[in-house]
Order: structure tokens, then sequence, then C-alpha cells
């Protein structure tokens, strides 16, 4: 983890932002109070694919019928 300047860090933010997409860590800081903390934004995760699936799931006939009485009487009808 390294500690730099507010100064420090303006005036050389390209570089930082390169050291931080190698995977450092970098706290920015006022006089030596730590202020901000610069890492690498993580790569949003893939959208899902409707059918992705698809023939690796099988449903049973029986998941779409009725449900029986006693049943129906949990769910308060």
């Amino acid at each position: 983890m390294t500690y730099i300047t507010v100064h420090a860090a303006k005036t050389s933010l390209s570089k930082l932002i390169v050291r931080a997409l190698a995977g450092e860590e970098i706290i920015i800081a006022r006089g030596h109070d730590p202020v901000a903390r610069l890492v690498a934004v993580e790569k949003p995760k893939s959208a899902r694919k409707f059918g992705s699936l698809r023939g690796k799931v099988k449903v049973p006939t029986r998941f779409f019928e009725p449900l029986p009485a006693e049943e129906l009487t949990g769910w308060g009808e």
C-alpha cells in the first residue's frame, strides 16, 4: 500500500492509475491524514443470457399441475 499526498497525486494521476490497474492500492493523504483510496474498478459481471440453461435443466410435468387442496390452505387461498 502506497501513501501519497494530494499534491503529488494531482501531478502524477495517470501514473497512479496505471499502478492501480496493476493491482496496487494507493492511499491519498492530506498531510498525515488519509482521505481517499485509489483502486481499480472491478469489471461488471456479464449479463445473464435468457435460455442459457436450455437442455441442461429438466422440469417435471407435475410442476405445472395444480397444488393439492391441503397445500393451498397453507397459502391462505
